[in-house]
Parts: C-alpha cells; structure tokens; sequence
C-alpha cells in the first residue's frame, strides 16, 4: 500500500498521525469480520497482499482474544470463593430525646435614633448642668451677702452678722467679710445683760386648777407667729408629765424625737440639750443629765457658761448655772434640791451671741441690746404661775421663706402666754416639736424635712393615763 493510499483512509488533520495498523486499517478490519475476505477484495482498493496481511492479522487478534478469555476463566476458577457477609446486627432504636424548649423569641431591639445620647453623655452632662448651677448659687449668695453686710442698713447687717456667728457651720459668712474688732462691734450692740436666776418658788403654784383648752391628754397646741418666723406652742396642764428621755446608755447614735416618744411611751415631746451633732450622730449629750432623778451624765467642768435646766420634785421649772462644778458638787445639788429631770446648755460669756439661756426669771424679762441676738430656729421651755409647762418650738433658716426667732422675739411669745420662767434650750436644725404620731415642727435640714436630727436627750411628755411622778 503506498502512501497516497494511505491518506484516503486516514485524512489529514491537525493532530499527529497515527500510522498503526488498527488506525490505518480498523474500518477494513472490522468489515473483514463480517464480510468475506472475496466480497472485501472485490468492493475496494486493497491489494491481495495487503489483503493477506489483513487476514493473517485477524487470525491473530482471534487467537489473542480466545487465549485470553481462557486465562481470565481459569484466573477466575483459581479465585478462592468469597465468604458471605454476616448481617449486621439490628441497631436499637436511639431512645427519643425530648424535644429542646423552643427558646423565647427576643424582643426586636428599639433603632437608636439619630444623635440619641449615649448614658455617659447624658451623665456628663448632667453633671456639667449641676456643677454650674452650684457655682452660679454660690455666686449668688456671695452677692447677697457682700450686699448685706456693706449695704446701708445697720440693722439688717447686725441681725445676719449675729444669726451665722450662733449656727454650727456659718460663721465663716462672718469673718469671710469682717474683722474681728467689727465683729465685735457688731455683738456688743445685739448682747444680752447678765441675769440672776435664783427661781422664787413662792411664785409658782402647781396644785392649782389649770385652765385652757386641753385635749384628753391635758395638752393644749397654739400657733404662734413673728415678723419672720412661725412657731408651734405646746401647752401641759401637769407638770409632773413632762420628763427627760434619753438614749442611756450613750452610744455613737442617737435618735430621732418620734422615736424616743415609741421608746418611752410618749404622747410628744421637744428635743432636748447640749449635744454631740457633728455627722447627725446625736449619741452623746454634754454637760450634764438627770433622768427620774438618775445622773446619767456628770461632767459640768470645763464647759463655758453651763446652765443645768428642768425640773424638781416639786415639778418646779429650774434654771441653775453649774459652770466649773465639780461632780462632786454636782451630785450634792442633785440630791438636796431633788432634781428629777434635766439636761444642760451654754451660755456663752466669751461669745455673747453664739449660745443664750435665761430669757425670764420669776417674772422679769432678760435685758437686751437691740434683738439680743440673730434669727434662728429655736427651742424654749418655760412655766406659768400655775405650773403649766411651755414648750415653743419655731422655725427659720429659710423654711417657709422665714429667717427665724430672736431672743427678744422668744421672750416676748412667753410672756404673752404667762410665762414666770423661761429658758432656751438648743436650737438650729435640731429644733423639733413630735405630738400624736406626727411632726409639729421639724428641723430644717431637707433631707429632715419630715423627722428630726438623732438626739441623745429630749423633753417628752406622758399621756394622761400613765400619770404623773
């Protein structure tokens, strides 16, 4: 067969020729299975030699194909037979679970909206707002102050002047915008006179019948009024109900003026004497203490101007100066004069107008100059002729727009109400007047505004069926 026969049977492509015999020859191959060898020769272009070739390759491709059939049967019979697969053993049916609870479906969170603060914002802010409103109040006081004190009126400049120098945390108000010599100019014309205070007993008559408008306790509530400030008045008809409850033994707190009322059955009560009030503690009184004729506090030395203040076994109201006592002293008056009930308060003869007592003895008012001291909240106990106990209670530093009472404003309220002797007890924020479960009158510290300071001593008074001493 030469090439050009060659090319008829296999045509030309891209790919490399593939020049074997079954590539040249396959198509006349496979007609040489089915035809005859004669038919194939007569029908086309192959030689009798290439023809022969053809044939002789059949042969071989015939005898390769039944020689390997023949070795795959054997191949297969020399196999040895495959063992039969063991069933598998039935799983046991997984045990049900139970289904898990559906969790709840969370609440779409809200958007924030456009420019929202976030809390630290709003916070700082807040903070921002408050700190510049403090600044600008303190600012505002600083004014109002500085205008009082250089302005035209003496007398308004006298009356703040003398207030701040008699509160506890004040003063500074004072000496921020004054010297010491104007200072005490200024309290040598607001002073109050020396005042003997030998109570005349003939004076007071304590079986007498009372009279007034008294409730089923023997108690009698008044309203009374000032030029700046309001005040409540507590009338008892006996005076052997009115006594001094305390805290003893003393401890670092006190309490509140309800709540000696609870502790010892009660019916109302004004706080009482010179305590320890730093922080609002109240647990511990100075001076001195007299509860149902027990000392439950001896220490009179060392306290300026102390005055010893209650009540006999005569139930006759006593004012008595004690300063420089010893124990010893005070233990003896104790016990000659029967004094049941009492505490003790200052007044001051280095500081004429921090501290004042005696406001009327056996009938005669204290001499003043001018108020006799500042407006402030105050506390007094006083007695009528016929033994009926006083007990004044009023307000100020700004509660209901009022600036307080002065000594001259206290003396003149109990003599108007018949008082023989009187005497101030503490005041400020302690200022404080409890009767039937409620508060008459209270201090004026805000977050007081419904109670009082804790306090170690109060004068409280018994109801009418629990008797007298």
């Amino acid at each position: 067969m030469d090439e050009k026969d060659i090319r008829e049977i296999v045509p030309e492509t891209n790919e490399p020729k593939d020049l074997s015999f079954t590539a040249v020859y396959g198509d006349q191959f496979r007609k040489v299975q089915e035809e005859s060898p004669e038919q194939i020769v007569k029908g086309s272009s192959i030689s009798e030699e290439d023809m022969q070739a053809l044939l002789r390759s059949k042969e071989q491709v015939l005898i390769g194909r039944t020689a390997k059939r023949k070795l795959e049967e054997e191949q297969k019979r020399s196999r040895a037979p495959k063992t039969e697969r063991q069933p598998r053993a039935e799983r046991k049916p997984k045990a049900e679970r139970a289904p898990k609870p559906e969790k709840p479906a969370k609440e779409p969170k809200e958007p924030r909206a456009a420019g929202k603060l976030t809390a630290g914002k709003a916070i700082g802010r807040g903070l921002l707002v408050l700190l510049t409103t403090v600044l600008a109040i303190v600012l505002a006081l600083v004014v109002i102050v500085a205008s009082i004190i250089h302005g035209p009126s003496e007398s308004a400049r006298d009356t703040f002047v003398t207030t701040v120098l008699e509160s506890g945390n004040l003063k500074f108000l004072a000496t921020m915008f004054l010297s010491e010599d104007e200072i005490n100019e200024i309290v040598s014309r607001t002073s109050m006179a020396d005042m003997e205070t030998n109570i005349d007993e003939g004076m007071i008559a304590t079986d007498t019948q009372v009279e007034g408008n008294f409730d089923e306790n023997g108690i009698e509530i008044v309203q009374v009024n000032g030029r700046s400030f309001f005040g409540t008045l507590m009338i008892v008809a006996d005076p052997s109900k009115v006594f001094v409850g305390t805290t003893y033994p003393w401890g670092e707190y006190g309490k509140e003026l309800g709540q000696l009322c609870d502790m010892h059955g009660a019916v109302g009560g004004v706080n009482g004497g010179l305590y320890a009030a730093d922080m609002n503690k109240g647990g511990r009184p100075y001076g001195v203490c007299v509860s149902n004729g027990e000392i439950q506090l001896n220490d009179p030395s060392g306290w300026t101007g102390l005055y010893l203040i209650g009540l006999d076994s005569k139930n006759i109201l006593r004012i008595e100066p004690i300063s420089g006592w010893t124990r010893a002293q005070f233990e003896t008056f104790v016990s000659e004069q029967g004094i049941r009930d009492a505490v003790a308060f200052q007044d001051e003869a280095t500081d004429a107008n921090n501290h004042f007592v005696p406001l009327i003895i056996n009938g005669e008012p204290r001499q003043l100059n001018g108020a006799g001291s500042g407006a402030n909240p105050r506390t007094v106990i006083g007695q009528r002729a016929d033994g009926a106990i006083l007990l004044l209670v009023t307000d100020g530093r700004g509660a209901s727009g009022h600036l307080g009472a002065t000594a001259q404003d206290l003396i003149n309220v109990m003599l108007q109400y018949g008082a023989v002797n009187a005497a101030n007890l503490d005041g400020g924020s302690s200022s404080s007047l409890y009767y039937n479960d409620e508060y008459l009158m209270t201090s004026v510290t805000l977050y007081y505004a419904n109670s009082s300071w804790r306090l170690p001593t109060a004068f409280l008074v018994k109801s009418a069926q629990e008797g007298g001493n």
